[in-house]
């Protein structure tokens, strides 16, 4: 729910430098930056905490079991800090998750270098139970900017305005840019999360990042929390009513009482459709290093996946400027059935550069699929439910890779890397399996 615009407001200008310059004037000044660099230290965490654990333990089993717990507890609890802040407000529920966050990762440094011994699981509990509540209370900015782009993008609409107005049009443009950003963003910090904490356990220490993160979320995430940006989001009513931020995209001429029955049923779809996308990026991890170590070492494997976010991260930029008339199904469709396409690449390559080639091409679908996703994930959400779908699609993307980073774990040691790949190719797949159901769904839907 967006609050209402002053009438005082400018009217928005005809022509700008570029789409990603009117970003500012909706959000406001300080917003980008804060919303880039507050959600690094979640991108930093699990990896920061495999490190730690890893490093004061000698144990890559035990590092590996907290990680993991990193990533139970992000899954399980995101979606209710975004079920809480769908209630009580962005503010105060992100306001509460820094100060608990640092406090949970200040234990988990803690336990892990007074643990007397790790001879056993057991003896590491009280490790894994930190690890775990700190990935539970990690604040969950990317989903949050996300929901403030949506409230953003539509509060200048009249209530009256038509699928073919100017107004949709605009608003379906500038949310566009604003989540193609936002996925350019992600792929941006959890390619420099891992390379920062790399970089700073081998120069100096392994608890200094996770320390570092501590302290970029003690202090950037409340300053994301207080922004202005944040009064364009209500808290839900009691009994929300299914409605959604239309983009006027799919449903333009489906009336609320059509897109009522159907919101509840299809918000799953994009949720399952992110836990393919975290078993494609899970899978590919691993296929990697167990690639890489066949033709140099297992340690560049962490640079070739940087190699497909790269591309995966300009190509997200490149959705702001697709043609509004290329549908949010369909562009998941074309997205995906060329993401499962190039997938097959990936069996070709018998050299690191060949397989560099790969993954620069792989890259370029992977991020505009993502993008169409969450904005699916925001048509089909129902009304004052926005922040619990958004932080349910990145629970999804934590979920998918701890699934695709077994599955593909197991592959590797058997039978090759060959085989770990299978998963990533299975998983570009299923991504394409659920945009054509999707894209069926949308269509009945607007037909009523």
């Amino acid at each position: 729910m967006a609050s209402k615009p002053s009438s005082s407001a400018p009217p928005r200008p005809s022509r700008l430098p570029g789409r990603f310059a009117r970003l500012p004037e909706l959000a406001g000044p300080g917003f980008l930056p804060l919303g880039l660099f507050a959600r690094l230290p979640l991108a930093m965490l699990t990896v920061g905490t495999l490190t730690l654990v890893t490093a004061v333990s000698h144990s890559y089993a035990i590092g590996g079991m907290a990680a993991g717990a990193v990533g139970i507890g992000s899954a399980l609890g995101a979606p209710v800090l975004g079920s809480l802040a769908d209630r009580a407000g962005q503010r105060v529920v992100l306001l509460v998750a820094a100060v608990v966050n640092t406090l949970a990762v200040a234990g988990l440094l803690a336990a892990a270098y007074i643990t007397p011994g790790y001879g056993s699981v057991s003896d590491a509990a009280g490790v894994l139970v930190a690890a775990f509540l700190a990935g539970a209370s990690c604040p969950q900015v990317g989903p949050m900017a996300r929901v403030r782009w949506m409230a953003l993008t539509t509060r200048n609409l009249s209530p009256g305005a038509g699928a073919g107005s100017k107004s949709v049009a605009a608003n379906r443009a500038d949310l566009d840019t604003a989540l193609s950003y936002e996925g350019t963003a992600d792929e941006i910090t959890f390619v420099l999360g891992p390379a920062l904490v790399g970089v700073l356990a081998s120069l100096v220490a392994p608890w200094l990042p996770l320390a570092l993160a501590a302290v970029m979320t003690i202090t950037l995430v409340p300053a994301f929390a207080v922004h202005p940006s944040q009064q364009a989001v209500a808290p839900a009513p009691r009994k929300p009513t299914a409605g959604v931020v239309d983009s006027g995209a799919e449903s333009g001429q489906a009336n609320p009482q059509r897109r009522s029955r159907w919101a509840n049923a299809v918000v799953a779809v994009p949720v399952v459709a992110m836990v393919c996308m975290g078993t494609f990026f899970g899978a590919t991890q691993n296929a990697l290093s167990a690639f890489s170590a066949q033709y140099a070492n297992a340690e560049i494997a962490g640079l070739l996946y940087a190699v497909m976010g790269l591309s995966s991260a300009v190509a997200a930029l490149s959705v702001a400027f697709w043609p509004q008339r290329f549908s949010l199904a369909s562009r998941w469709v074309a997205a995906a059935l060329a993401m499962s396409v190039l997938s097959l690449l990936l069996l070709l390559p018998a050299g690191i550069w060949p397989m560099v080639f790969v993954l620069l091409i792989l890259g370029i679908p992977v991020g505009p699929v993502m993008v169409t996703v969450f904005s699916i994930g925001g048509v089909v959400a129902p009304a004052g439910r926005m922040a619990t779908v958004m932080t349910a699609l990145a629970s999804g993307i934590v979920a998918g890779t701890a699934l695709g980073s077994y599955l593909a774990g197991q592959l590797a040691e058997t039978q090759g890397p060959a085989a770990a790949f299978v998963v990533s190719m299975a998983a570009a797949a299923g991504l394409l399996l659920l945009g054509v159901v999707t894209s069926l769904v949308m269509k009945r839907q607007a037909q009523g």
